[in-house]
């Protein structure tokens, strides 16, 4: 991709050639390797190189047009700007998007520095130890089915009319393993687990291994699970995944469409315990792909949702900002209609819990590891659920593993039943969470 100051320069000269007065651009491009590997041999390595720059272009009579493209030469942008111009004479007539009001305030110095990128040949040698590793960990464990080690180099840029220009570059490396046993008359039992870091060098591959060598072996002697009502705790992955799946509640743009659990006049109102705080939180300091501006240039912050269980605020972008009366918070990604969305959740305790609890004390509670088939087990705009997952019966720190069982709830509720957030959080690919304490939850075993 070429320079930004470039694609700036040609975006002007071009606007100027054809009239246009008002206009942004957003662009990302992504270079990556990855490499998958089976039973020691390397199974996949790929490598790819991705650009895109959406335009979007304001007319006479400030409706707007947008395209995208992959070719920001002068020619490809010329061609764009001049595409986007004919398509905003077919734009909507309401709630026509605008620039961010914050699209040109400083941002303090961000930029990373990128990684030196290892060859692939050094992400296969490395990912074949690791899988060797498991394979050792235990006789039962026969494969490591699904497994990837990545890198990769991101730059992003955001420019418009108006003077506006934000750039920034980072790089990532990620591994994930999941691995699978095999015994003599029994179910395959099957776990993973995910580690991210800046740097290839830095990256927890070891600490991947021994999560996913001891997540599998402890499944390996599952037992039914009795129907009915028990205390659960969430592992940090699936209450997030949760909370994921019900992100309606803090998005200011499902709000508009009337899509949401939340309506304008919930800020304020108590709807969860108090013992609960959610933030998103682009720039907390765990999140290592962490953004500072968004798809409309405006810079990423905390954006406090939930504090001490009261709902504080919803995530914006430049227009849905404008029409509920408040600031934009750095959630939007561009596009012909703009999008808001979460960017790093950071949940933690609130208040002084009257209670506290322990794995090692608490006497049949089950630990939810990891929710299943959240495409189809949740009906985010009822807030129930009924999802399939991965865990224990856990009886004063003996842990059992259950055979098949399903999780069913309604949202809203869950977040008043939690009795206690605890104290340790723990990364996990959506934001830092700790275990979730709820009270009591359906739980069917098969």
């Amino acid at each position: 991709m070429p320079k930004i100051e470039e694609i700036a320069t040609y975006a002007k000269d071009n606007a100027e050639k054809l009239g246009i007065k008002k206009f942004d651009i957003y662009g990302s491009a992504v270079d990556e390797t990855s490499v998958q590997v089976d039973q020691g041999e390397p199974k996949q390595v790929k490598a790819s190189n991705r650009s895109g720059v959406t335009v979007r272009v304001w007319n006479e009579e400030n409706t707007m047009g947008v395209t995208s493209t992959t070719d920001v030469d002068p020619k490809g942008l010329e061609l764009a700007l001049k595409t986007a111009y004919e398509a905003s004479f077919f734009g909507v007539k309401e709630n026509v998007p605008d620039f961010s009001p914050e699209a040109t305030i400083p941002i303090p110095n961000t930029h990373h520095e990128k990684a030196p990128q290892a060859p692939a040949s050094e992400l296969i040698e490395k990912l074949l130890v690791a899988e060797k590793e498991l394979l050792a960990a235990h006789p039962a464990i026969k494969g490591v089915p699904y497994n990837g080690l990545a890198q990769r180099d991101i730059d992003r840029f955001y420019l418009n009319s108006d003077g506006a220009i934000r750039t920034e570059s980072h790089s990532l490396a990620s591994v994930y393993l999941y691995s699978k046993t095999e015994e003599e008359g029994k179910k395959p039992r099957s776990a993973g687990a995910f580690r991210i870091n800046q740097k290839l060098d830095s990256l927890d591959i070891n600490g991947c291994i021994k999560e996913t060598a001891e997540k599998t072996i402890s499944h390996l002697n599952y037992e039914k699970v009795q129907t009915g009502k028990y205390r659960v705790v969430f592992s940090p992955e699936a209450f997030l995944s949760l909370l994921g799946a019900f992100s309606n509640l803090f998005n200011a743009q499902s709000i508009l469409d009337n899509q949401s659990l939340s309506n304008p006049d919930d800020l304020g109102k108590q709807i969860a315990s108090p013992l609960l705080s959610v933030f998103d939180d682009a720039l907390h300091p765990a999140n290592v792909g962490a953004e500072s501006f968004d798809g409309e240039g405006t810079p990423t912050r905390q954006v406090s949702l939930i504090e001490n269980g009261v709902l504080k605020s919803f995530l914006h972008s430049a227009g849905t900002a404008k029409r509920l009366n408040a600031q934009p918070t750095g959630n939007a990604s561009i596009g012909a209609k703009v999008s808001v969305g979460p960017n790093f959740y950071h949940v933690f305790a609130a208040g002084f819990p009257e209670q506290q609890f322990s794995l090692d004390t608490a006497e049949d509670v089950i630990l939810i590891d990891d929710l299943q088939a959240l495409h189809a087990g949740v009906k985010a705009l009822q807030g129930s659920f009924s999802l399939p997952f991965d865990g224990w019966l856990i009886n004063k720190g003996v842990k059992t593993s259950i055979e098949s069982a399903t999780v069913a709830g309604d949202f809203l509720e869950v977040l008043n039943s939690i009795i206690y957030v605890e104290k340790e959080v723990e990364l996990t690919p959506g934001g830092v969470c700790p275990r979730i304490w709820v009270n009591e939850l359906s739980i069917t075993g098969e």
